[in-house]
């Protein structure tokens, strides 16, 4: 069975970091093993990693061109793999996907972290009694694999059934509340070799290749991480799973607007984005008197936004139900999330911006947000808001939390180009001003050519309106009628399913 994640970019570590990868030129089985136990015991809740055998290392990248291995010994490595993992205790097997590369074999062994750590293996395999083995731990120092020191092994039993949160299986749950056409949607934007078995196999043999469901075969149920993603509702399985977007122009709340991003995680993530973006975001354009160029710009950098909002769907802990919120005043936008960073950084690191964790709360959400684009790679997003930051001229962030860390909040100041009762006056006018129907004409075929297919109730919502009104139903119909837009499916035009879209867009989807 092919694996969700796209083995090219796997391979050339765009969206898995290279700690994560062990490229091998051949099938060596003491040394894989000992990284098959290193990457299931999962020390730092990274996720486990991936090896690659066919492919040779050169300075911590595949070495070009790709060595490949013979197709003959596909079989007889696969049985070997199965084998040696019955050294390991608890009893532990990596997924394993024999694929193509520039036209050479290899085979990729996914191996996430596992459920019944700390993991133990053969220090050598050259002993022909399997009761003779001397075993150990071994875990993941960087890019390396090594054997666990004693402090290492304390805290190895001490992380002992303690699953991260969204990679527990959820009790309350079916399988059934995993939606087919979420998950299908996901492996073709990801390009995964699993993308075209996906629209024929059975559901439960489809997400037990992707790792998201756990329990006993008889009783299976999907794991957070699945109904996180691939669930229409996620907050109705976890309290106010959800963005919320507040403007607020004037200190007494008067002309406020409150939006609220629902849905599975990176759709909520790309709706909240999409309407800061639109809503929140203003550019200002300055002639220089010497120069023909002109100074661009932003109240917000957008860059700077998208990571910090991004991290915060990454690190928020889904057993607490509070919101992400994003409050905007004429001075300030603040991201918060529920809890604060752990111990590890400090007063002194928040105010240096050295916001480096050694252990991740969730490690299948940042899997899943990588291969979306959605997040950069382990410990990049202070640096890519630093420079984005600094590319824009804006004030320097703060990183907020209190004495328990129960939150964390990261500050954007206005730029100074933009002042606070300029900001106000705009927001308010924004507020009160009806738009015509030409505006709302151009701002829904707008919204429609950056999503491409909306469902119409989603669609009047990303147009920042909370219900559909006379006028908007007026200029759909019009619209329709003239075939500027289309039904998705016009022969019934009240399927639960049906999507409004434009006339390009629908040629494309079939």
């Amino acid at each position: 069975m092919a694996l969700p994640i796209n083995i090219s970019q796997l391979i050339n570590q765009r969206v898995v970091e290279s700690a994560r990868i062990e490229y091998k030129g051949n099938w060596n089985p003491e040394p894989i093993i000992h990284t098959i136990c290193a990457f299931a015991n999962d020390i730092d809740n990274w996720g486990g990693g991936y090896i690659i055998i066919g492919v040779e290392d050169e300075n911590g990248m595949p070495k070009i061109p790709i060595k490949g291995i013979e197709k003959s010994s596909i079989d007889k490595i696969n049985k070997e793999i199965l084998q040696k993992c019955h050294t390991i205790e608890p009893r532990y097997v990596p997924i394993v996907e024999h694929t193509e590369y520039d036209s050479k074999d290899i085979l990729v062994l996914w191996v996430p972290g596992g459920d019944a750590r700390p993991y133990k293996c053969p220090i050598n395999l050259r002993s022909s009694k399997t009761d003779q083995y001397e075993k150990a731990y071994y875990i993941r120092k960087m890019s390396n694999t090594i054997r666990a020191h004693n402090h290492d092994e304390k805290e190895l039993f001490e992380l002992a059934n303690n699953i991260p949160f969204d990679d527990r299986v959820n009790l309350k749950a079916n399988i059934e509340d995993l939606k087919p056409s979420l998950i299908t949607n996901y492996l073709y934007e990801v390009g995964s070799d699993l993308y075209d078995p996906s629209t024929q196999i059975p559901l439960i043999e489809l997400v037990t290749a992707m790792r998201l469901a756990g329990g006993p075969v008889e009783r299976m149920k999907p794991l957070n991480v699945g109904l996180m993603f691939f669930n229409d509702r996620p907050d109705h399985f976890f309290n106010y799973a959800r963005i919320e977007v507040i403007d607020k122009p004037d200190p007494t709340g008067e002309g406020m607007t409150e939006k609220i991003f629902a849905g599975s995680l990176d759709r909520q993530l790309r709706d909240a984005l999409s309407y800061i973006k639109n809503y929140i975001i203003k550019e200002k354009i300055s002639k220089y008197q010497d120069r023909a160029e002109s100074r661009r710009v932003f109240n917000y950098p957008l860059p700077a936004v998208e990571e910090a909002l991004a991290n915060a769907v990454y690190h928020k802990s889904y057993q607490i139900g509070e919101p992400i919120t994003v409050m905007v005043t004429p001075d300030k936008m603040e991201i918060t999330s529920l809890p604060g960073p752990d111990r590890t950084i400090t007063d002194d690191d928040l105010k240096n911006f050295k916001l480096v964790s050694r252990r991740y709360r969730n490690r299948r959400i940042g899997d899943l947000l990588k291969e979306l684009r959605l997040v950069e790679g382990r410990n990049t997003g202070i640096p890519t808001i630093i420079k984005a930051l600094k590319d824009n001229s804006s004030p320097m962030p703060s990183f907020e939390t209190d004495d328990d860390r129960t939150f964390f909040t990261v500050v954007f100041y206005i730029h100074s180009d933009f002042t606070a009762t300029e900001t106000k006056r705009d927001t308010a006018s924004k507020i009160k001003k009806r738009r015509s129907k030409q505006e709302i004409r151009d701002l829904l075929i707008a919204t429609l050519n950056e999503y491409g297919e909306l469902p119409r109730s989603e669609l009047i919502k990303m147009m920042g309106y909370a219900k559909e009104n006379s006028t908007l139903s007026s200029v759909i119909s019009g619209l329709l009628k003239e075939e500027t837009i289309e039904y998705m499916y016009p022969d019934n035009k009240h399927d639960v399913n049906q999507k409004l879209v434009l006339p390009h867009d629908k040629c494309k989807s079939k």
